[in-house]
């Protein structure tokens, strides 16, 4: 009878180390090249490698090599002491970083950026989209972008680091046969300048005890100085609330604008930056913060080199009173403008938003109590405790309290920076500050707030245009970006136009503003919307989502189908007119 049992198999041959734990016979992974490895140590220099730097170290690697080649990414996760799955998801994730994969071509040393934002669609950027790329040539890359935050000067380009606006096809040809690629500075009131109007005078005080912190306090809370970035929270209680926290505390700016029509901050960093740097000052002071951390767009690089310039400037006078001053820059991404993204971001992660409680208040900045504001309302901190929130009070209409800035772009004669009381109207303002419509435009609607703000109709723009006026009628003020639309344009093309948007910036952590904007869009651009669909849509995405950009991303779809229903049946969708 035959052995049940089965025959010994032969062992198969071994390969060399075979049998030892995670031996193999070739190495895994992404190889170092030490040519790459010598090139970004030379780039690098003596920088610190820490993580929190790791987006700033790629900007210096973009810049030296016009892109950034898988080489150098592996060479500068093992010189970072970060896995290489960590720097790639970081670099992948900003717009403005290229990845050049192995055997790649890499792309031309120039790039030009054409917004596409609302109002450089209006202003006729898809024309120029269309017309630059042969008229540049091979020799330089022509990519869509958004909204860059020159609304009032659109169409708007940036050429390679030189912002270009207004923006037409011979004078961006003209730029990049002249080689003006890096970014021009705009005349602003420097140090000495500032200073000799008493600028630094309330700071010196506030630190010698010549001013109590409570005073500072109290009329920041009496004024009502809110957060003017968009969110609307109390400024003098937040400065308290993040006072309350055990030390050690921070403070981070937020100059990452990148809602379409909205460009104030750019503004006040163009003109006076020491304003706005003295508000900082005094608000690190009011909450002890040993640190500040300024977090800029990537679209301002005028403005970086200005801030570059004033912050050693201060340092040299001895006026930064022992804090330091860290300067920031995004990467092209408009979710940083939310504050925990820019927080993940200037750690050197992913900007994607944290999901609250706990509040930056208590957890912030690398998990400390941390202060979060906006460039205008530090901007306004100064003449508010200098001369008296009765002052600042008194700046409003209709029982509104306080100036507020305005970025006025779209059909209008003049568009710019509007600095007008709170609780004025979009037609006072049309009327009043911006020399009334463009010849030949009839005014059919304007945007309150920006992209997300919502769209409303000319019959409605006698409303008070401050916090809390325009959420009954399903639309907020935000940032007091304003853009008018007119008589000539496709309200359906406009609301597509903000939807591509909030798809392209979504971050994509969570499903429903990810798979939300794109179901959006293709719903969209169908010949006809499915109102009901579409409305579903929206209650899933403002209920679900986990910050603002998805809960707000839907404001302009449901703002046209109760404005302008009877434009969205029957018809192609189409771009605004120029």
């Amino acid at each position: 009878m035959p052995d049940p049992s089965p025959l010994p198999m032969q062992a198969p041959a071994r390969r060399p180390g075979a049998g030892r734990r995670n031996a193999t016979a070739f190495p895994k992974g992404r190889q170092l090249d030490p040519q790459a490895l010598a090139e970004v140590r030379e780039i690098l220099g003596d920088r610190p490698r820490r993580p929190d730097l790791l987006i700033e170290l790629l900007h210096l690697l973009q810049e030296a090599y016009h892109a950034l080649h898988a080489r150098h990414l592996v060479a500068l996760a093992e010189e970072m002491r970060l896995a290489l799955a960590e720097v790639y998801e970081v670099a992948t994730f900003y717009a403005h970083f290229d990845i050049v994969k192995e055997g790649g071509d890499p792309p031309p040393a120039l790039t030009v950026r054409v917004c596409d934002g609302i109002a450089c669609m209006l202003a006729g950027a898809e024309s120029l989209l269309g017309t630059l790329p042969a008229r540049l040539g091979p020799g330089v890359r022509v990519v869509r972008a958004p909204c860059m935050g020159a609304c009032d000067k659109a169409p708007a380009a940036l050429i390679g680091q030189a912002p270009h606006a207004p923006a037409s096809a011979d004078g961006v040809s003209a730029a990049v046969v002249a080689g003006a690629v890096v970014p021009a500075i705009p005349d602003y009131r420097g140090l000495a300048a500032y200073r000799a109007d008493g600028g630094y005078r309330l700071l010196e005080d506030c630190r010698s005890g010549r001013r109590e912190l409570e005073e500072v306090l109290t009329a920041l809370e009496a004024s009502a100085l809110r957060g003017l970035g968009g969110a609307g929270f109390p400024t003098g209680r937040k400065w308290r609330l993040v006072r309350g926290y055990p030390r050690p505390r921070l403070m981070a700016v937020n100059a990452d604008e990148g809602e379409p029509g909205t460009f104030k901050d750019r503004h006040f960093l163009e003109t006076d930056p020491h304003r706005f740097l003295e508000g900082m000052l005094i608000g690190a002071w009011a909450v002890e913060a040993d640190a500040v951390y300024i977090y800029l767009r990537d679209e301002y690089p005028q403005c970086r080199e200005i801030l570059l310039a004033e912050i050693a400037a201060l340092e040299a006078a001895a006026l930064t009173g022992g804090t330091q001053i860290h300067l920031r820059r995004g990467a092209g991404a408009y979710i940083c403008g939310e504050e925990s993204a820019m927080l993940e971001s200037i750690e050197g992660r992913r900007g994607l938003p944290r999901h609250k409680p706990p509040f930056p208040a208590e957890v912030g900045l690398f998990g400390r109590p941390t202060l979060i504001n906006n460039v205008e309302t530090l901007y306004w901190v100064r003449d508010i405790v200098e001369k008296g929130p009765a002052w600042y009070d008194g700046k409003g209409r209709r029982g509104r309290k306080g100036p507020r800035t305005f970025s006025v772009s779209g059909r209008v004669k003049i568009p710019g920076i509007k600095i007008a009381p709170a609780g004025i109207t979009a037609r006072e303002i049309i009327d009043e500050y911006c020399g009334g419509m463009l010849d030949g435009h009839a005014f059919k609607a304007y945007l309150p707030g920006g992209a997300s703000g919502g769209i409303l109709p000319a019959a409605m723009a006698d409303l008070p245009l401050d916090f809390g006026t325009l959420e009954p009628h399903g639309s907020f003020i935000g940032s007091a970006g304003i853009v008018v639309l007119s008589d000539r344009d496709d309200m359906r093309a406009v609301a597509l136009n903000l939807l591509r948007f909030f798809e392209d910036e979504s971050c994509g952590q969570c499903t429903p503003c990810r798979v939300g904007t794109e179901k959006a869009v293709a719903l969209m651009s169908a010949p006809e919307w499915d109102e009901g669909l579409l409305t579903d849509l929206a209650r899933v995405m403002g209920d679900a989502s986990i910050c603002g950009l998805g809960q707000a991303a839907m404001n302009p779809v449901k703002a046209v189908l109760r404005h302008f229903g009877g434009e969205v049946k029957g018809h192609e969708a189409k771009g605004p007119t120029g």
